[in-house]
């Protein structure tokens, strides 16, 4: 369980909801052979929610005749899935940034600029956390484009995009002139040029560069806190860690949010119970402040947190 990726070369964009439901359907039919609870446990990343997982475990349980094991996680709550898993990854990252902010900066999250990247579930669920918290969210992306909100995304742009990508599976474009935000066509949140003081790639692998950490810099950013699994490239890292007074928080801790309440869902499939979205949502606070607490205690004098959380 986290410790590894898989996937395939099926592209959801386009294909209706039985096309998808058959591939996962199929996928599952030769996956099942080598999946456990003890063994391999997979959940949902890019391209797959709890649709998805949906379809994978139907087939899961059709095929072996079992049902209630934790083999797969991100289940609904209807079949064996646990409270805040969706929301676990997102919460998770902006809890660590809250922790740093306010232990190394003395700062609150209030008012803070955040631009995110993404609009897949770790990013919309770190959008919602940022504003319950206050912080002024920037950005919302997909692969074609970018939504500015130069004023801040309100709950009402937020919610006509969780419709756009949960409920309509659309483009962030269909959204333009519909939400206060402006639409930029073939931009990512690391190529605008705007005050900003967190950073939050929540998208893909290697989506900032050398050029977008230059740009984060030159839009005057305090913490970059990574939600994507190795969002940052080997160049932008050295452009980021050349000024060490930049909080950088790697993915390996800072989304670590989302495999510790999959540990928790399998907990729960284990005992047959479903705990109370509240006791997850306090374990996971718990779970993040206890990663914070270790990089902070590994880093050393003159290290940095990174380094924490490479020891």
């Amino acid at each position: 369980m986290g410790g590894g990726k898989g996937g395939s070369d099926f592209d959801p964009k386009g294909k209706s909801e039985a096309e998808v439901r058959r591939f996962c359907q199929s996928f599952m039919t030769e996956l099942f052979r080598y999946i456990h609870p003890s063994t391999d446990v997979p959940a949902g990343d890019i391209g797959v929610g709890g649709r998805e997982i949906g379809y994978m475990y139907g087939t899961y349980k059709r095929l072996t005749n079992r049902h209630g094991e934790g083999v797969v996680t991100g289940k609904s709550l209807l079949f064996g899935g646990s409270p805040f898993r969706p929301e676990a990854t997102g919460f998770g990252l902006v809890y660590i940034t809250k922790l740093a902010v306010e232990k190394q900066l003395n700062k609150s999250m209030e008012g803070m600029r955040c631009a995110v990247s993404g609009s897949g579930n770790v990013a919309q669920f770190a959008c919602k956390k940022l504003m319950d918290l206050g912080a002024t969210v920037l950005t919302m992306s997909d692969s074609n484009g970018v939504l500015f909100f130069d004023d801040g995304m309100t709950k009402e742009d937020f919610n006509k995009i969780m419709d756009c990508k949960n409920v309509q599976r659309g483009r962030l474009s269909e959204l333009d002139g519909k939400v206060s935000g402006e639409y930029m066509d073939g931009q990512t949140p690391w190529t605008i040029r705007a005050p900003m003081d967190i950073a939050l790639p929540c998208a893909t692998q290697n989506e900032v560069g050398e050029e977008g950490a230059k740009t984060l810099l030159e839009n005057g950013i305090v913490v970059l806190a990574e939600g994507a699994n190795l969002p940052t490239t080997l160049e932008g890292q050295e452009v980021i860690r050349s000024k060490p007074e930049i909080i950088y928080l790697p993915a390996k801790a800072a989304n670590a949010g989302g495999v510790g309440v999959s540990g928790l869902e399998m907990s729960q499939n284990a005992q047959h119970l479903t705990w109370e979205a509240e006791e997850v949502d306090q374990k996971l606070q718990k779970m993040m402040k206890d990663i914070y607490t270790m990089m902070n205690e590994n880093k050393g004098e003159a290290g940095t947190l990174e380094d924490g959380a490479n020891l």
